[in-house]
């Protein structure tokens, strides 16, 4: 009896200590966010090493190569930045599906039919100004969003999942731009990945200083962070639309309009998706190519991933990811090694993120159950 006492006497009392360190931590929760950080980072650069060893490559001098292409230069960082706005645009547009509770995998040929229709609201004008630009960069977003309501439509009323139906509608967009470069829109007497008749430098958005990322382009990112987050958070429609996506059954009895705001989470998103490739026609490459999306829209659902679905950290992942692009292109100038690499890199991240987040709950787990 004196044991069994002893035994529960001393269960209590480590059970109590650990209720005391768990408090003592949680006291700190920045401090803890970045220990489970930095375990992350660790776990990415040792599986960097396993992957760069059978190509005899240093891991270390790999990422700074990667580093200095991204940032090196002027130039090198207008290239990241130029990179850095749509891939914001859209990861930032999928947090608000993932609210929902929706995995807009269409995102991608979103971006693409954002460019579709930006560069059709330009073919009329052979120069133009300010309200052209305007009015071609509202197409972009026009594009983006109707091409994301079907993808609504086909969740909401046809109960088909977002992924089947995003993926599907992905090579949709693509098939479409490619009938546009060597059909309709073919340059003259030439027909060509190439893509089609570049637009007049006076449809171009102006350029920041020196750098080739335009001031305007950084500014509209920069206004999308703030207005989603301010969406999100501090409104009202944002607090409903996190109740769709805990409790569908619930927010249909509490009348909060299930299906209404699922269609518009689908279409904000396809909204600042198709501004993203907007801005890819009248920022970066000035006319429509095969590859407009530059897979911004898969490389975002990395970066939500990765983010935890919080926005704080979303635009950091994507100038970090951004730097990683413009820096592969001289992995295989100065190491011999394909520029494929960063993409390899980004994976191992969020790979790693995703193993140390399922520790910290396993963890957490068990000393709940303790």
């Amino acid at each position: 009896m004196k044991r069994a006492t002893s035994r529960a006497t001393s269960q209590e009392k480590s059970r109590t200590q650990s209720q005391e360190k768990t408090q003592a931590w949680s006291r700190f929760p920045a401090l803890t966010e970045a220990g489970w950080l930095g375990a992350a980072l660790l776990l990415a650069l040792g599986l960097t090493v396993l992957v760069t060893l059978p190509s005899g490559a240093s891991p270390f001098e790999t990422i700074a190569v990667l580093l200095e292409g991204g940032l090196g230069s002027v130039t090198k960082l207008g290239r990241a930045l130029a990179g850095w706005v749509p891939l914001t645009l859209c990861a930032v547009g999928l947090l608000v599906t993932f609210t929902a509770r929706l995995w807009n995998i269409g995102v991608e040929g979103q971006v693409v039919m954002g460019a579709i229709f930006c560069t059709a609201a330009l073919r009329p004008f052979d120069t133009g100004g300010v309200p052209e630009i305007i009015l071609a960069m509202a197409a972009g977003i026009l594009g983006g969003a109707l091409w994301a309501l079907l993808a609504g439509l086909l969740r909401v009323f046809g109960r088909v999942h977002e992924i089947f139906s995003g993926l599907g509608l992905n090579f949709v967009a693509l098939g479409v731009t490619l009938w546009l470069i060597f059909g309709p829109w073919k340059r003259p007497g030439v027909a060509s990945m190439s893509g089609t008749e570049p637009i007049d430098v006076s449809l171009w958005l102006p350029r920041l200083g020196p750098m080739s990322v335009s001031w305007a382009a950084l500014a509209l990112a920069l206004a999308a962070i703030v207005g989603v987050g301010l969406l999100l958070r501090r409104s009202s429609w944002g607090l409903k639309l996190r109740a769709v996506g805990e409790n569908p059954k619930a927010a249909t009895l509490f009348a909060l309009g299930p299906r209404r705001r699922l269609l518009q989470a689908f279409m904000l998103c396809g909204g600042l998706a198709g501004l993203a490739g907007a801005i890819q026609v009248l920022g970066v490459y000035h006319r429509l190519l095969p590859s407009i999306s530059s897979s911004y829209g898969y490389t975002a659902l990395l970066v939500g991933m990765m983010a935890s679905f919080r926005l704080g950290p979303v635009p950091f992942i994507c100038f970090f990811f951004a730097v990683l692009t413009v820096g592969s292109i001289q992995l295989p100038l100065q190491m011999g090694l394909d520029s494929s690499l960063s993409g390899v890199i980004q994976g191992i991240m969020v790979l790693s993120v995703f193993i140390v987040h399922g520790l910290r709950l396993w963890l957490r787990q068990r000393r709940e159950a303790a």
